[in-house]
């Protein structure tokens, strides 16, 4: 019965606090009379306690609902796939322009008695007069007078004094001079060939041999022009012209069984 003694000197408290200040004053200017605090039996209390309980409830289902405001989902717009060019079967070296970046008008340059060791990559043209063992990629215009061991891409190629080992790839045209050597195969939209080639040469359009060509290799094109004084050792075929010699001989055979 702790909890209601507690609670019995608490109400005597707040009573004591609500008396008039007159009366408090009587109180304490007589000895002889003491303070009468009303007497509150235990069923009052519990009541008191019930009735309390009762009005709290009252309280809760009277207060209105708050609704936690819910989250906005909206849909997730996913992003459009980046589809990237495919690079020709017949070349393993990519090409800068696969990601769709214009060619800069700058020009790196490479003096003469300067070496890199390392990659070369520029959004630029290349004037190469050094030498560097590495692969070179330019969005621009490559010309080589100096030494290049590794794979060799650009917009187009001009060699002229250069010696070059590895792989020529040039998007357009690739031009090739009198004191060249390439070593490995080349890979163009057009070529002029007048150095020393030795490894296939693919072009997907025109090749012309001048007098002071050589070449160890097959070529593949659309037209072959071959001056007088070029050296050629291996198989010439003209895979990409408009007209296929094979359909041309199949569509006669098949014409003269017919008959």
């Amino acid at each position: 019965m702790g909890f209601f003694s507690d609670l019995k000197e608490d109400l005597s408290q707040a009573v004591n606090e609500l008396m008039p200040e007159e009366s408090l004053e009587d109180a304490a200017g007589s000895e002889n009379t003491e303070m009468e605090v009303p007497e509150v039996s235990q069923d009052e209390l519990e009541a008191m306690l019930a009735d309390l309980e009762v009005r709290e409830k009252e309280k809760e289902a009277a207060a209105p609902v708050r609704e936690e405001p819910q989250p906005e989902y909206t849909a997730r717009e996913e992003a459009p796939a980046k589809y990237t060019r495919e690079e020709p079967v017949r070349s393993s070296f990519s090409s800068p322009k696969a990601s769709g970046i214009m060619a800069s008008d700058e020009t790196a340059v490479i003096t003469q008695g300067m070496v890199i060791n390392g990659d070369l990559s520029t959004e630029g043209s290349i004037e190469l007069v050094g030498s560097i063992n590495g692969n070179i990629n330019a969005l621009g215009k490559l010309n080589v007078s100096g030494t290049i061991v590794g794979n060799s891409k650009a917009a187009e190629i001009y060699a002229e004094g250069a010696k070059i080992t590895g792989e020529v790839v040039s998007e357009g045209t690739a031009k090739i001079g009198p004191s060249s050597v390439i070593i490995g195969n080349i890979f163009a939209t057009s070529a002029v060939i007048a150095g020393a080639v030795k490894g296939d040469i693919d072009v997907k359009g025109p090749v012309i041999l001048d007098n002071s060509a050589i070449v160890m290799g097959n070529i593949k094109s659309k037209s072959v022009q071959i001056n007088n004084g070029a050296v050629i050792e291996g198989m010439c075929s003209q895979c990409y012209a408009d007209v296929s010699p094979t359909s041309f001989f199949n569509e006669i055979k098949k014409a003269n069984k017919n008959k």
